[in-house]
């Protein structure tokens, strides 16, 4: 009876880590391939445009986004639940299998754009260039790819970092401040990371650091307003996985993964 017991938590465990895993990288993929749509956060709820004016910046700055943004909220919350019941190498390992598929869909898509189209596919779409427009959404440039893929990753090991760091003050209370604090300090630095080497570095033309800068800020305010008001979430899904694995166990998971080490 206890050999089939604890066959059945551990059964729960892994499919608790692949089901989180699994939204982990889902939305991670899709967040790098729609990442090329900017859209303005006011008008799509109504208002005008915030206009922000920064000494660094001439012209006032918007809250015009990559559609990549819409995902990462929950990638960030992916995290810190794996990071509270895997500990460190639950996330270092979705995190690096994440960007080893994310860089083979950017080169699996790099080359199905290069396959000659049909001639009635091009013909149906008239006056529309189909395969044109096909290129432009799908192909990413090599400096947002690199930019995206390392931004990813170092944020990644730094929100780890930086929430297990927070756990040791806080114990198991406080979920919120290493969540949110972890998240706040990943993404200040992947704000910046992705925009100096893929518009300053790479860019063609390339990007001003004052410009860089700007635009990051007005990124990271959006990264940190969501992340302050998906809070709640932490806790409604904290307590559904303590309902499924069972308090005891749960708190023994959270308790063994604040030991784990990082590599």
């Amino acid at each position: 009876m206890e050999k089939t017991e604890t066959n059945s938590i551990n059964s729960k465990k892994q499919n608790l880590y692949i089901f989180l895993s699994g939204l982990f990288l889902t939305n991670a993929l899709i967040a790098e391939v729609v990442g090329t749509k900017i859209f303005s956060l006011e008008t799509t709820f109504g208002f005008n445009p915030a206009q922000i004016k920064l000494p660094i910046w001439d012209s006032p700055l918007d809250f015009n986004l990559t559609a990549g943004v819409m995902l990462w909220p929950v990638v960030f919350i992916m995290t810190d639940i794996i990071n509270e019941y895997y500990g460190k190498k639950g996330v270092r390992k979705i995190s690096f299998l994440t960007a080893g598929f994310i860089a083979y869909s950017f080169f699996m898509i790099w080359v199905v754009t290069g396959l000659s189209p049909a001639a009635f596919w091009v013909e149906i779409n008239n006056p529309l260039d189909i395969n044109t427009a096909f290129n432009r959404i799908f192909l990413q440039s090599m400096g947002i790819i690199i930019g995206s893929l390392t931004a990813f990753l170092l944020g990644q090991i730094i929100d780890v970092v930086a929430f297990q760091w927070l756990r040791k003050f806080t114990g198991s209370k406080n979920l919120w401040l290493r969540a949110t604090g972890s998240t706040l300090i990943s993404q200040f630095i992947d704000s910046f990371v992705v925009l100096f080497i893929a518009f300053y570095f790479f860019g063609n033309p390339k990007w001003s650091f004052n410009q860089v800068i700007s635009v990051g800020i007005i990124n990271y305010i959006y990264k940190f307003s969501i992340a302050v008001l998906l809070t709640p979430t932490l806790y409604i899904v904290h307590y559904l996985i303590d309902s499924y694995l069972g308090k005891y166990t749960a708190n023994e998971m959270i308790e063994e993964a604040s030991k784990s080490e990082l590599f």
